[in-house]
């Protein structure tokens, strides 16, 4: 059973799942908004409001922590310098989660995940 345990393991392992994260976090950055699917959005929501919440600080040791996690010069610039600072005045709730569909070949539930 799975009770209170703190996250997906979305059937990878933990590098495999550590590199999905940090690429589905850059494509989120770069777009804004990205589809896949429900349970990896969920994770991400998780993983990436962490980061902005990091960010917000906005000082040199929040560049190097984000850029630990995010390993991309240009996401982690346009993360600290342009988004973080959108959300000065919020407590978290970043990012929206919509359910779209559902996928034709695997019938896997599909979301929308954006930027508020």
């Amino acid at each position: 059973m799975r009770h209170k345990h703190g996250y997906r393991k979305l059937g990878r392992t933990s590098s495999h799942r550590k590199a999905l994260l940090k690429n589905l976090s850059i494509a989120l950055i770069k777009s804004g908004r990205i589809e896949t699917t429900l349970p990896k959005a969920k994770e991400l929501r998780s993983f990436i409001e962490k980061l902005i919440t990091k960010a917000k600080v906005g000082d040199f040791n929040s560049h190097r922590a984000v850029f630990s996690y995010l390993q991309d010069k240009e996401s982690t610039k346009k993360l600290v310098e342009e988004i973080a600072p959108k959300y000065s005045e919020r407590n978290g709730g970043y990012t929206r989660i919509i359910k779209t569909r559902v996928r034709r070949g695997d019938a896997a539930p599909m979301a929308i995940i954006e930027l508020v």
